[in-house]
């Protein structure tokens, strides 16, 4: 029987993790390992030059950590300096349509990345492998090259979502993504195809000999800010210098009688307890699952904590973001009260999703440690400098170009994300390892996710596969597996509802569950994941 379990959304990098794990390395090892490695077979969804947040949990040594690495705005950035291009937001809240996408595509959309140190200093700190040997597997992909899967055709066809670039434009804008994802006569290069990524792997080569500190202080970023700078980008080599990713506890919790870990401020595990605090006041197994009754309640324990997400959270160093209320349980009681009497919430939009462009990890290992990590490029520029072979993150399209907001532009402010990556305790032991890519609905997946596996008895994997839905606008949003008949008396009652053609969304949440000593993973089934269960030592 296996005793540790990685999933991750693609099998190239559960399998580099399960890799190591099968050869005495610890959770930690076995995390960054494959996150490295989505960065080369996932090459949109993440990378080096990406963002994100990390919960560790190390049973014997005491650790209960998280790791902040969110991308901060460029020094040069002002609040002000996109106030007069704004088009819209988009309808779940998270970005902004501005005259000319320059926000979302190319040089000026890229905030100073996190990923990188975050992945090192891990490793550093509770690691048991030496840092070329969790590179290494990433090297050797990225070098011999990897084959294109359905999920990553499907999204680099996806076209242009709520007034943002099309996909296509983004992959094609600089030479070297012409290169690595077209073919010669200048068509997309299609499901099966093998892309090799020379100058990436040449760049891993240079991170796995010197550290993470040639591509912030050293060569590799000064190759950065060169470029940067001759294409009229924000970044500058300074902000690469003065980047450090912030380490703090968790945002603790609980839910019926269960003890719950998830992320502060600017991640998105405020608003994940938020609203199981408000549903902890009904009974959902009674309502029924994914009954009309139960898709009402839930959703409008969804609006409620996005406008208050909306109106409050940002980055606590910018920002007083009122924790107390609004983790609070009798604020949940009252909001729960109100939506038992039938009030709906409301979410205000400036003229009316984030799109999915983020991956997650989870494991748990013999040990009982635990990692569970979503990163990501945000709405990903499109930028690739010529010679490095990543692709930089676009996270600037998410700050408000309105000054005086929660989500405002400022130097070096890291904007909220949805990002939740959870672990829930029960009598002191973990139970569920939890986390999920999908933009703005990462919260609302992982919250269904819980909700099936607490409330309604579910498997991790049934958890994480049955049908889910979302509101974080006046819309619900539902994948296409719930049946209309139980959304007709929504509409009558005058909700407006919008069917996704996938039988799948809503984030894609993975997780790893402890039950009775044994372990048993969940991988979405709307991506291309796997679980793996492997033996390993018991010395990790």
């Amino acid at each position: 029987m296996s005793n540790t379990i990685i999933v991750t959304p693609q099998p190239e990098s559960a399998e580099a993790g399960a890799r190591v794990l099968r050869a005495g390395g610890n959770a930690v090892d076995a995390a960054m390992t494959a996150a490295l490695v989505q960065g080369v077979v996932d090459p949109q969804m993440t990378g080096i030059a990406g963002f994100g947040n990390c919960q560790i949990y190390m049973r014997q040594q005491g650790v209960h950590q998280c790791i902040d690495f969110h991308g901060k705005t460029p020094l040069s950035a002002t609040p002000d300096m996109w106030q007069d291009r704004l088009i819209e937001e988009t309808r779940d809240g998270f970005g902004f349509v501005l005259e000319g996408n320059v926000n979302d595509l190319g040089y000026q959309s890229v905030t100073t990345p996190g990923s990188l140190m975050a992945y090192a200093e891990a490793v550093s700190k509770f690691g048991t492998c030496d840092w070329k040997d969790v590179v290494a597997p990433a090297i050797r992909y990225a070098d011999e090259g990897f084959v294109i899967r359905p999920q990553i055709y499907t999204w680099w066809t996806s076209g242009a979502i709520l007034g943002r670039v099309d996909v296509l434009d983004r992959l094609g804008l600089t030479v070297s993504g012409r290169d690595l994802y077209f073919r010669s006569d200048g068509s997309l290069k299609r499901v099966g195809e093998r892309i090799t990524n020379k100058d990436m792997a040449t760049t891993l080569k240079r991170i796995a000999q010197h550290g993470h500190d040639i591509f912030y202080t050293g060569e590799i970023a000064e190759e950065i800010s060169s470029d940067m700078s001759a294409n009229g980008g924000l970044l500058s080599a300074a902000d690469l210098a003065a980047y450090r990713t912030t380490w703090n506890d968790p945002l603790q919790s609980s839910y019926r009688g269960l003890d719950l870990a998830t992320n502060q401020p600017p991640g998105g595990g405020v608003m994940l307890v938020e609203m199981l605090n408000i549903l902890e006041h009904f009974d959902l197994r009674n309502l029924e699952h994914n009954s009309t009754d139960y898709i009402r309640t839930v959703c409008e324990a969804m609006k409620a904590a996005t406008a208050d997400k909306e109106a409050h959270v940002g980055d606590p160093a910018f920002v007083d973001v009122p924790m107390g209320r609004l983790t609070d349980k009798q604020y949940a009681g009252d909001l729960a009260a109100r939506i038992q009497a039938g009030e709906r919430m409301t979410v205000e939009r400036f003229k009316a999703p984030e799109p999915p462009d983020t991956t997650h990890v989870a494991v748990m290992d013999s040990a009982g440690n635990c990692v569970t990590m979503t990163h990501s490029l945000g709405m990903p520029s499109g930028v690739i400098t010529d010679g490095l072979g990543f692709m930089y993150n676009g996270c600037m399209g998410v700050f408000d170009p309105r000054p005086n907001r929660a989500g405002s532009i400022a130097p070096g402010k890291s904007r909220f994300s949805s990002l939740c990556p959870t672990i829930v305790f029960a009598a002191g032991e973990p139970r569920v390892v939890i986390g999920a890519p999908g933009g703005t609905q990462i919260a609302m997946g992982v919250l269904q996710s819980l909700l099936n596996i607490i409330d309604f008895d579910m498997t991790v994997q049934e958890a994480v596969a049955a049908p889910r839905f979302s509101a974080t606008s006046a819309i619900i949003d539902v994948t296409n597996r719930i049946p209309d008949y139980t959304l007709e008396p929504l509409r009558e009652a005058g909700y407006e509802i919008a069917r996704s053609p996938f039988s799948y969304g809503i984030a894609g949440v993975h997780g790893v569950e402890s039950v009775d000593g044994r372990l048993r993973g969940g991988a979405d089934p709307g991506l291309d994941g796997v679980a793996l269960g492997v033996t390993q030592p018991r010395s990790s």
